[in-house]
């Protein structure tokens, strides 16, 4: 990516804005010192050294840049210094006398925005700094490349959401997968206990019948008078009975002796 510059009023190249602002004196040294120790990277010393010349002359639109760019310079991980120096900038887009102060400020906004990653926003902060001095190449080339990141954003974006709703149907779809062997589990299940079901019941109905068969069967014996087991017993005796009387008459010709017969002889 190519490096966002953030521009430094020095006091060299703003020498007539001094007069027409009727700067003092020390505003001037303040501001010296600070952009002295600004260019040795002692951006916490220059901050002081520039709040020394807003506090001399609060309307000093060169202090007030230089400042906010003290701060840009230093970050901090609270945000306090962005926050203040955007605030200091934001008013100077507004107010500045100077035209070429309130450029710069819309253009160090537009780096602020940029890095953000609020491309959409720095393009239309770039844009205005071109609109104060359409001859800032820095400003163009910005733009140029905050409006290419701005359309991979999109891209990005539409491919993500794309990604989303390809994750989200294949969500659905195993959610409706997971429901519908839900329910063939369950259709199973109930096709197996109406089974069980209709086996129990046959079982019942059975069980029900013989025993009827047996109380049927019960009701024809008593009708019958006897019963099959009476009607055996019944049948034994009369055959001992029946046995008793042969022997005893078999005993009575024995002990009577049996009439002879005589003999047939032949007639010739």
């Amino acid at each position: 990516m190519k490096r966002l510059i953030i521009f430094v009023f020095f006091i060299s190249v703003l020498a007539s804005a001094f007069a027409q602002s009727g700067s003092t004196r020390h505003e001037r040294n303040y501001i010296v010192e600070g952009n002295k120790l600004y260019h040795e990277e002692r951006y916490a010393e220059a901050e002081v050294a520039y709040r020394k010349a807003v506090q001399e002359n609060a309307m000093n639109e060169i202090a007030q840049f230089n400042l906010a760019a003290s701060l840009l310079r230093q970050g901090s991980a609270s945000g306090e210094t962005q926050k203040e120096a955007t605030t200091i900038l934001q008013n100077l887009t507004r107010d500045a006398e100077n035209i070429s102060i309130a450029e710069k400020a819309f253009y160090n906004l537009g780096n602020i925005a940029f890095n953000a990653q609020d491309y959409a926003k720095s393009i239309d902060l770039y844009k205005n700094a071109l609109r104060k001095n359409p001859d800032n190449d820095q400003a163009r080339e910005n733009l140029r490349i905050a409006q290419k990141r701005l359309q991979d954003q999109q891209n990005n974006q539409d491919q993500n959401k794309d990604q989303n709703k390809d994750q989200e149907k294949k969500d659905q779809d195993k959610d409706q997968k997971q429901n519908q062997d839900q329910n063939k589990n369950q259709d199973q299940n109930k096709d197996q206990n109406k089974d069980q079901d209709k086996q129990q019941q046959q079982n019942q109905d059975q069980q029900q019948q013989q025993q009827q068969q047996q109380q049927q069967q019960q009701q024809q014996q008593q009708q019958g008078g006897i019963s099959q087991q009476n009607a055996e017993k019944i049948l034994k005796a009369m055959e001992n009975e029946e046995n008793a009387t042969r022997a005893r008459i078999n005993a009575e010709k024995k002990k009577n002796g049996a009439p002879s017969r005589r003999p047939v002889t032949n007639p010739w």
